[in-house]
């Protein structure tokens, strides 16, 4: 495992991480040292984490909470997998809230909301935005909880290891074929299931149907480009699968919370952006009455 310490401040380290694990390399048990929040860039990998099992690919993120233990599989890997991790200080988790059910989420599906400020994130790794990384950081942790906060818990599903493969394979193969016209029925074919047992299986295990994680790979795409170069947002559209432009200025926006230009700006350092999320967490009532936060969201109950 390589990885790479891109930011350290008090309140968040951002860590870039590529595993170059074999396929039936034997699993071993780690432990969470910290909150963290890590988003799966590349590649794919089972996580093991209190007796649920979940697979993450390209947009999915995973979820640590101090002492928890985990493990990882690969399964089903096909290419070292790399993924993009915010560790939180307490103080900081504290201030952008969530409680235990928040911290022990585990894994998530990729979900838009995440996936397009993952990938300004990354870009801003390898130098392509002028935003900074902490508040980039903060950003993802605050929008995390946001989104985990305002949805269900996904119940892990018990699926055979065969199944698993397939359903993560033809993940990958949609994410790198996103900004052609894929249907069903195209990518039942890919894996070689008929529509209903690919739907059906797609679902269980990823948590998405085929066609949001279409959809989701097509923003994630996006946001790239958007923060990578100047393009034109029609462009950017069309060059990822988009057939209209107004569903992928409204679609993007209920993802990012602000449109393609906006974010666009934000990547090459409008700070504004970051100013106002800044300022919502710090006006928030919790700063205000301390005493009405809980203890660790951590704290240790019986499952």
């Amino acid at each position: 495992m390589l990885v790479t310490t891109e930011l350290q401040t008090d309140a968040i380290r951002v860590s870039s991480y590529r595993c170059d694990a074999q396929p039936g390399a034997r699993p071993f048990t780690e432990m969470h040292a910290d909150y963290s929040v890590s988003y799966v860039r590349k590649g794919s990998f089972g996580y093991r984490t209190r007796g649920n099992a979940y697979e993450l690919v390209a947009g999915s993120v995973l979820v640590g909470c101090p002492g928890d233990e985990y493990v990882c599989t690969h399964d089903h890997h096909v290419c070292g997998d790399e993924c993009l991790a915010f560790h939180l200080s307490p103080g900081f988790v504290d201030l952008i809230g969530g409680d235990q059910r928040t911290w022990r989420t585990a894994g998530l599906p990729p979900l838009p909301e995440l996936m397009v400020l993952g990938e300004l994130v990354q870009a801003a790794v390898e130098g392509q935005s002028d935003a900074g990384l902490d508040e980039l950081g903060m950003w993802f942790a605050s929008r995390f909880v946001e989104v985990v906060e305002g949805r269900s818990k996904p119940m892990p599903q018990s699926v055979a290891a065969r199944d698993r493969r397939r359903a993560v394979d033809a993940a990958m193969w949609i994410d790198a074929n996103s900004h052609d016209d894929i249907g069903l029925e195209t990518a039942a074919s890919e894996a070689g299931l008929s529509a209903f047992h690919f739907l059906r299986l797609f679902s269980q295990v990823l948590g998405v149907t085929p066609h949001q994680y279409l959809v989701r790979s097509r923003l994630r795409h996006a946001a790239r480009l958007l923060a990578d170069d100047d393009r034109a947002v029609t462009d950017v559209a069309f060059d990822v699968g988009f057939a209209d432009l107004s569903n992928f200025v409204r679609t993007f926006h209920r993802a990012a919370g602000v449109s393609p230009r906006g974010f666009r700006q934000a990547a090459k350092g409008d700070r504004k952006i970051f100013q106002d999320r800044l300022a919502a967490l710090f006006n928030d009532d919790r700063l205000i009455h301390p005493s009405s936060r809980k203890s660790s969201p951590c704290t240790t109950t019986s499952d």
